[in-house]
């Protein structure tokens, strides 16, 4: 992507779409369990002093495990309907490369999935350093979808989740 076209979209902003996730994870002591709470990515960006201009919409609340077609079919019309090129999913990391799959067919916007594997509100999460990286490459990379996880930009369609190491990695 050459100057102009990086100036371009941070011109045009971000558009973030909420999923849901262990980002936005809390724990509920009385259940013993953790479920997906309020979104926290407003408040990173706002941490971050991101001057960017940034809109974030919730499209559900639920873990990657609890996505279905249906709310695929949501993220996808999300992702198309965007008024910028940049866009950053916040999602669960179980199924973030199966909803990755189901944007391929997504062209002329850079889309960046991210995650965690500890929620953001832990003082030892990954959440944060996710975040940013998804953010800086929404607005750098060429169009296409990537997972953005592990210190890593990869193309969504050649990456795994390692359960055995809990991290990302190029396939």
């Amino acid at each position: 992507m050459n100057q102009e076209t990086v100036e371009q979209a941070a011109a045009a902003g971000v558009t973030v779409l909420t999923t849901g996730g262990t980002s936005d994870k809390v724990y509920f002591d009385a259940n013993s369990k953790f479920e997906v709470g309020d979104s926290v990515i407003g408040d990173l960006l706002e941490q971050a002093r991101v001057t960017v201009p940034v809109t974030v919409r919730e499209l559900m609340r639920k873990d990657s495990l609890e996505l279905d077609d249906a709310d695929r079919e949501q993220i996808h019309a999300a992702v198309v309907a965007a008024q910028t090129t940049a866009i950053v999913i916040t999602h669960g990391t179980d199924t973030m490369t199966r909803t990755a799959a189901a944007l391929a067919a997504v062209a002329g916007k850079t889309v960046v999935l991210t995650g965690s594997l500890a929620p953001a509100r832990f003082a030892m999460t990954d959440a944060i350093f996710n975040v940013g990286l998804a953010f800086a490459a929404a607005q750098t990379c060429a169009p296409g979808i990537y997972i953005a996880m592990s210190g890593q930009i990869f193309a969504a369609d050649r990456v795994r989740k390692n359960y055995d190491a809990q991290r990302f990695e190029a396939v």
